[in-house]
């Protein structure tokens, strides 16, 4: 028999629904791992009573584009992110990458997911292009294992790099893999992890890393094979990479994917800030999202996204954190916070306004639609029970109760939650993660990124 809980007397449920609904002092009930009811002094018999009553209740936040490896890849002051162009700085960060094992996919992954539960993350895709001869085609295993002890939801992002440094790739050699291996590899974990059914934990993204990083054929064949197993296609795009297109193929990074067929609403690109508005219209029509990193952005001085302008293309923008190698954060609030700044600015020099509440449900009901989880985004019945409580009651937030669905991105609420809860579970409550000792955890994390990555190798003392 499925658990019943019930949040009881929230202060405010903010729904991110169609209606933008926010219920005051109001009850909601939960069975299994899906929302039932919301409403005010519900009877419902349950099994767990959680007592909301200084509380802002909000739909979990939904992360769509990140690098966990990277995670112990962070605070280098020798990688100069930015004074240096996108494909400057992927020559350099590889020359380390290439150090990655299978020990520090798990437990820097470990530590990137407890840092987006613990601001409000509850569904969240990873970008895994890491494979190196010491991680095999383990990656995405260790990274479920992490997923599962924590208890988040996880998409994870099977990449890959299959063009040699010869012939114009940022990639070393122990790093690269055929296009056959991608395929049997995705094969592989789409059989044991995609799961496809409303409310799932897990699903595989097919996502080769960038297109000047890989031959054609890795991308064509991605096309015909994510198709035929109904799965999602992701790759970076536009972050400056158009100028070696041009020189290849001739025609810019979304031409050429638009000609091979890597377009549509089963497709999201990371970045976007090199696009033109002819191209929005492009993504647009073709139901085409954009994942919004702010915390590279501004670390390399790219250009803001208009956002509203996007919008009103028809492009599904959503939010990511990226890698911490350009971000050294994975906190979805904070970045959501950033996102809203850089919005605020340049709505004043350019017009097109994105209110916080809008960046909100972009971080929510947009990355939502992106993953194509239409189960998710939301506190509506029916929906998964994916949401975070924040505690309205302390006293830095005095003053500002009377807005619930703009406090978040306007005042700079970037702590920790009081409660994260993901497919009805409390995952994370008043500073612990239940069931599990956090400090163990980071002792053996700080062990592995010690002996993998900072033992006195010349490669990478060299770097750092």
């Amino acid at each position: 028999m499925m658990k019943t809980t019930l949040i009881r007397n929230a202060r405010a449920i903010v729904t991110c629904d169609a209606q933008d609904r926010v219920y005051q002092n109001a009850d909601l009930l939960i069975q299994g791992p899906k929302i039932t009811k919301i409403g005010q002094n519900l009877t419902d018999p349950c099994d767990e009573v959680i007592d909301a009553s200084e509380m802002f209740v909000y739909p979990g936040l939904i992360n769509t584009h990140h690098h966990f490896f990277q995670t112990f890849v962070r605070n280098l002051k020798t990688i100069d992110y930015p004074n240096m162009t996108v494909p400057e700085w992927l020559d350099k960060i590889y020359r380390i990458f290439q150090l990655v094992d299978g020990d520090v996919i798990f437990y820097s992954s470990l530590t990137a997911m407890a840092d987006l539960l613990k601001h409000g993350c509850t569904c969240a895709f990873d970008h895994q292009y890491c494979y190196t001869k010491a991680t095999g085609k383990t990656p995405v295993d260790r990274q479920m294992e992490a997923a599962k002890l924590l208890g988040i939801r996880y998409h994870a992002g099977r990449g890959t790099n299959t063009l040699p440094r010869e012939k114009g790739s940022t990639i070393p050699e122990n790093m690269l893999e055929t296009t056959e291996e991608f395929l049997l590899d995705c094969e592989r974990i789409i059989g044991l992890y995609h799961d496809p059914n409303p409310y799932s934990m897990s699903q595989i993204v097919m996502a080769p890393c960038q297109p000047i990083n890989s031959y054609p054929e890795t991308f064509i064949s991605t096309v015909k094979f994510a198709r035929e197993k109904g799965v999602r296609m992701h790759t970076h795009l536009g972050e400056g990479e158009n100028e070696i297109m041009l020189e290849r193929f001739g025609k810019r990074t979304l031409d050429w994917c638009r000609d091979i067929g890597f377009i549509g609403p089963d497709v999201w690109y990371a970045h976007g800030w090199e696009l033109t508005p002819a191209e929005y219209d492009v993504l647009g029509q073709a139901g085409s999202g954009v994942s919004h990193c702010p915390g590279p952005a501004i670390l390399g001085g790219f250009p803001i996204l208009p956002m509203a302008q996007m919008a009103e293309a028809g492009v599904c923008i959503s939010l990511g954190c990226d890698g911490s190698a350009t971000n050294d954060s994975s906190s979805l609030l904070d970045s959501m916070r950033t996102a809203w700044m850089m919005q605020a600015w340049h709505s004043k020099t350019r017009g097109g306004c994105i209110s916080p509440y809008d960046m909100l449900k972009i971080a929510t009901v947009n990355g939502a639609k992106t993953l194509g989880r239409n189960d998710l985004g939301s506190l509506e019945p029916e929906k998964g029970a994916d949401l975070f409580m924040i505690d309205a009651g302390k006293l830095e937030l005095t003053g500002t109760l009377h807005d619930p669905r703009n406090l978040l991105a306007r005042t700079g609420v970037t702590g920790e939650t009081a409660l994260t809860m993901v497919n009805g579970r409390v995952v994370f409550r008043d500073g612990v993660f239940p069931g599990i000792d956090e400090r163990a955890l980071a002792r053996e994390g700080e062990a592995v990124c010690t002996k993998v990555l900072r033992q006195p190798c010349e490669a990478f003392r060299n770097l750092i």
